[in-house]
């Protein structure tokens, strides 16, 4: 099964060129380095749906926030935590 992440946006870090750019995204407060080609539109408060690593699309906050609501009823935020132990 795939599974997509809502997090925001905290920061831009890398730009190659136009296209090409790593984020800083908080998942919930645990931060993550994101590759934003995907979704050049995408700028810094926005929040994105990630899989992989890569910021798939672009979401409103309302539907980020209750995606992340049922993540954690779920309880698969755990997984974001052992990786970040793990940097």
């Amino acid at each position: 099964m795939c599974l997509a992440i809502p997090g925001k946006i905290m920061s831009i870090n890398d730009e190659l060129d136009d296209l090409f750019r790593i984020g800083k995204v908080s998942f919930d407060g645990i931060i993550k380095e994101i590759n934003l080609v995907m979704v050049p539109e995408a700028v810094i408060g926005d929040y994105v749906m990630v899989h992989v690593g890569s910021a798939i699309s672009v979401v409103d906050e309302e539907e980020a926030r209750e995606t992340m609501d049922v993540l954690r009823q779920l309880d698969e935020m755990c997984d974001l935590e052992i990786e970040e132990d793990a940097d």
